[in-house]
């Protein structure tokens, strides 16, 4: 064991414990660490380590690590970044979002008339607006909101379910229309408002756009390491059962 094995055993306590060892928790360590290391070295000498497949996944998971090289990546400029981000823009991409108010029929309480119902509630509710007094008394109690603001389709299909969030998403504001299926039963939608999805500036992302940037280059350079280490390698493949010999 070196010194260099001593610090790293002492930085590891301290950074877990908040404090330095004691004489006595060092002492402890180093046992610990050198049980390990004796059994590990006897694991070694009887073959334990092969053909095992937990042992190969960790390996090859290390060697990953080691092919990636972080520490090697360089720092990109940010006229780098720009470019970069000007063929991946695509990638941070925010969805569009909408307000709507909904009025709820329930399957559970109409049966097989709830769509009939929302249906001529839409067409009672052609000239009105979306406060109209009229409005609330035709439709259903929702156990949620009557009102939802500046939703992603992620968000709405969280409550109402995919095929309601994507319909959602095709409609126009300023009317009520549907009926609109949910999982819950079947709704009137008025939306309020309709903000498209967009590609931000490089400028409200550039944080992100680094990331992606930095993930890049290290899923390159394992592909570049791994065809370095492949080509050392001639790879022999069992013949298919029943091909032709």
């Amino acid at each position: 064991m070196t010194e260099g094995d001593l610090r790293q055993l002492e930085v590891a306590w301290t950074a877990q414990w908040r404090r330095p060892p004691t004489p006595e928790e060092m002492r402890n360590l180093v046992a610990a660490r050198v049980h390990e290391e004796i059994l590990y070295r006897e694991a070694l000498v009887l073959g334990l380590d092969k053909d095992d497949t937990i042992v190969k996944r960790r390996l090859a998971q290390k060697m990953e690590f080691v092919a990636e090289d972080v520490s090697g990546l360089r720092e990109p400029g940010t006229e780098e970044l720009r470019g970069w981000y000007a063929k991946n823009g695509e990638r941070f991409a925010l969805p569009g979002r909408r307000s709507f108010r909904h009025l709820y029929f329930s399957q559970d309480k109409r049966g097989e008339r709830a769509r009939d119902s929302a249906a001529r509630a839409r067409d009672q509710l052609a000239r009105a607006s979306v406060d109209a007094p009229v409005v609330s008394g035709l439709a259903d109690p929702f156990m949620f909101q009557d009102y939802y603001a500046d939703r992603t389709p992620e968000q709405v299909a969280g409550v109402f379910g995919s095929t309601f969030a994507e319909a959602l998403f095709q409609l126009a504001p300023g009317a009520w229309q549907g009926p609109l299926e949910s999982g819950l039963g079947w709704h009137l939608v008025w939306v309020t408002s309709n903000e498209p999805g967009r590609v931000p500036a490089f400028e409200e992302v550039e944080g992100a756009v680094r990331a992606g940037w930095v993930d890049e280059q290290r899923v390159e350079a394992r592909r570049q390491a791994f065809e370095a280490m492949a080509a050392r390698y001639q790879i022999v493949l069992p013949q298919p059962r029943g091909a032709s010999r």
